[in-house]
Parts: structure tokens; C-alpha cells; sequence
């Protein structure tokens, strides 16, 4: 037992609460790091920002069931890089989101002491967080695939997965904060499916007919391949198309979700 001063009455002010909000910076990172923990322990989450990227990786540079150019792993790793941003970003975080404000996760988060903008950060944040950790793993993957890039093309990437994260990452708030978790469920799945085969991820624009090819290059996601295609496997810069296409979408889908995202 705790001994008592010697009037018998501890000081003044021993268990007078302190109540108020915690340091901003701690908040969004405890925020942050929760937000990135609760996407690596779902299962479903897992799969579809990893393991499919990986499967891809390691499947079509062993096997030649696409065309691609040689070495294969060198031109694989773009567009498996840009899969794997846009699984994160856009179906994990629409899923997520659709789902919290489902159950009423968002709602509750908004009454707390955190501040919206905070709410925001921390899932962008903890996003990032995970895309830095599917990039790394299928870095490694490739590097023991044969894939050796340059400094230049590593600080490019870098670049380019935070403008591809923050873009399609609005993208997602806009489409799981206004529908329904069933109907993001599947929306979200069928867009994601929609871009990696004819979106410019597996077939790049290049390879599709003229007047399609026009429309896949001012989607997102043929934005964030091609970028990443120059950076890692031809060795120059990204266009600047490539970075005017990510912020046109990331900005027109960050301002059309704060008028349309609900909290339930």
C-alpha cells in the first residue's frame, strides 16, 4: 500500500484529471498505425493487396502466357507495382470505409476528440504505410526474379506510389462513403478487375485499338503504369501527362467526396 504524507491527506492536485486532447502528432500516428494493422489482419484485404500481386509477379515471369518484353520481370514490376497501389488505395479503402460507416465505426471515430482532419490523415497515412510494405515485399520478390533497377528509377517510384496512393485513395473515400457496403463490396471489386485487365495494368495502351487506347490513358490507372514503366524499365522520368492525369483524378475525387461521403 501506498503510504500516506504525514498530514494523513495527499497533496492537492494528486488525482486532479487532466482532460483534454492528446499531442496531434501521437494522435495520427497511433491513428495511423491502427488504420494499418486492422488491413494486415484481414484476410480478404491480404489477398488482394498482396498475394494476387505477388502470384502475378512470379506467374507470368516464369510462364509466357502474355507477350511481354525482355527481360520479363523488368517490364513486369511496373505494372505489378501499380496493381498493387491500386489495390490498397481504391478497393481496400473503399471496402473499408463502406464497411466502417456500415457499422457505425466512422460515426463513433467522429465523436471522439480526434479532429476530422485527423481521421483523414491517419488513413492516408496508414495506407501508405501498407503500399510501402506490399512494395518492399515484391521489390525483394522481383530482385530475386532477376530485377536489378537503377537509383534514379527507386526514387521515381517512390514518388509516383505516394501520388498514386493519394489519388486513387480519393477515389476510394469518394466511392465508400456514399453507397452502401454491399454495393461497394461489389463496385469496387469490378472496377478493380475492369482496370487491371483493360485499364492500362496488363494491357497497356499501346497494345489496345486507337480509340480505346485514347480513353485508357486518361484513366488513373494506366497513368500510374506508364509512369512507373518509364521510371523502372525504359529508364527516363515520367511524363508529365502521368502526373497532370493522378492529380486531375485525385483532386476532382478528394473535392466531390467531401460533399458526398456520409458518416453511417
Amino acid at each position: 500500500m501506498t503510504d500516506l504524507p504525514p498530514t494523513g491527506r495527499f497533496a492537492p492536485g494528486t488525482f486532479t484529471p487532466a482532460p483534454g486532447a492528446g499531442a496531434p502528432l501521437r494522435m495520427l500516428l497511433t491513428h495511423a498505425r491502427t488504420e494499418a494493422v486492422l488491413t494486415m489482419r484481414n484476410g480478404e484485404q491480404v489477398l488482394l493487396t498482396l498475394l494476387i500481386p505477388l502470384a502475378l509477379l512470379i506467374g507470368l515471369t516464369k510462364v509466357s502466357v502474355v507477350d511481354l518484353p525482355e527481360p520479363r520481370v523488368d517490364s513486369l514490376v511496373p505494372r505489378v507495382f501499380a496493381l498493387a497501389v491500386m489495390s490498397t488505395a481504391f478497393t481496400g479503402q473503399a471496402i473499408a470505409l463502406g464497411f466502417d460507416r456500415r457499422y457505425g465505426v466512422v460515426k463513433r471515430l467522429a465523436a471522439t476528440a480526434l479532429p476530422r482532419w485527423l481521421l483523414v490523415g491517419g488513413r492516408v497515412l496508414g495506407c501508405l504505410a501498407v503500399v510501402a510494405l506490399q512494395l518492399v515485399v515484391l521489390g525483394v520478390a522481383a530482385a530475386l526474379l532477376g530485377w536489378s533497377p537503377s537509383a534514379v528509377g527507386l526514387v521515381w517510384t517512390v514518388v509516383l506510389a505516394v501520388l498514386g496512393t493519394l489519388s486513387f485513395g480519393a477515389i476510394g473515400v469518394l466511392l465508400g462513403g456514399a453507397l452502401k457496403a454491399e454495393v461497394v463490396l461489389a463496385l469496387a471489386n469490378v472496377i478493380w478487375l475492369v482496370l487491371l485487365l483493360a485499364g492500362g495494368v496488363v494491357l497497356t495502351a499501346d497494345t489496345l485499338p486507337p480509340a480505346m487506347a485514347d480513353v485508357v490513358r486518361l484513366l488513373p490507372s494506366a497513368a500510374l503504369t506508364e509512369g512507373l514503366t518509364d521510371a523502372l524499365f525504359r529508364g527516363t522520368a515520367p511524363a508529365l501527362s502521368t502526373v497532370a492525369t493522378l492529380t486531375a483524378w485525385g483532386t476532382a475525387a478528394a473535392l466531390l467526396a467531401t460533399k458526398t461521403t456520409k458518416l453511417t
